[in-house]
C-alpha cells in the first residue's frame, strides 16, 4: 500500500518484482527455470525401461523370424539377382527404363511382406499379398521382355524366373496361413465373401 492507506500500490512492470508472500509475478523469466524441481529424474524409471528392453526384444524377435521366412528368403534372393542382372545391361538398349523399373519391382517384395507379418489382420495381409503378387508378375513380365529385347544374357533371365516360380509355390502357401477369422471389417467390400 502506498502512504494513503487506502490505494494499492502501482506495479513497476519489472518482472524481477514479488508478490507480497514473495513469490515470482506471472511473466517473470525465472519463473520456469525450476521446472526441474516439479518432475524429480531421481525417481525409479526402471519399470519404464523393463518395458521398453521386452518390447525391443519382441521387435528384434519378430524382425528375425519375418527374416528367416522362407518366403522372405526367396524375395532376397530375387531382389539380389535382379540387382545383379540389370547391372549387365547397356544404357543404349535400355530405352525403357528396365532396370529402375525391375528394381522397384524387387525391392518392394521384402517390405511388402513384413507389412502382411506385422498387420496381422487378414484384411491387411491380404492387401499386402496383392501387392507382392502384383510386383513379382510385373518382374516376370519384365524378364521376358529383356529376352525379346536382348537386355541381358538369356541364363541369367532364366536364374531370376526360377527364383520368381520359387518364391510363387511359398507365396501361396504362405496366403493359405492367413486367418480370416482374424480381421477387423473395412468396408471396402475386398476379401469378403
Amino acid at each position: 500500500m502506498n502512504k494513503d492507506d487506502d490505494m494499492p500500490e502501482e506495479e513497476s512492470g519489472d518482472p524481477e518484482d514479488t508478490n507480497k508472500h514473495g513469490d515470482a509475478e506471472p511473466g517473470d523469466p525465472d519463473l520456469f527455470n525450476d521446472m526441474d524441481d516439479l518432475f524429480d529424474d531421481d525417481d525409479d524409471d526402471d519399470i519404464f525401461d523393463a518395458g521398453r528392453l521386452s518390447a525391443d526384444e519382441a521387435l528384434k524377435e519378430e524382425d528375425r523370424r519375418v527374416h528367416e521366412m522362407p518366403l522372405h528368403q526367396s524375395a532376397v534372393n530375387i531382389r539380389r539377382l535382379t540387382s545383379a542382372l540389370v547391372e549387365t545391361f547397356t544404357e543404349k538398349k535400355d530405352k525403357l527404363m528396365m532396370k529402375e523399373q525391375m528394381l522397384m519391382n524387387a525391392y518392394m517384395l521384402g517390405p511388402k511382406i513384413a507389412g502382411a507379418e506385422g498387420g496381422d489382420l487378414y484384411t491387411l495381409r491380404m492387401e499386402n499379398a496383392v501387392i507382392i503378387k502384383i510386383h513379382a508378375r510385373d518382374l516376370l513380365t519384365q524378364t521376358s521382355f529383356c529376352k525379346i529385347e536382348k537386355l541381358s544374357n538369356p541364363e541369367y533371365l532364366q536364374l531370376l524366373r526360377d527364383e520368381i516360380e520359387n518364391f510363387r509355390v511359398l507365396f501361396v502357401e504362405w496366403v493359405k496361413g492367413f486367418d480370416k477369422e482374424n480381421d477387423i471389417r473395412d468396408d471396402w467390400g475386398l476379401f469378403y465373401d
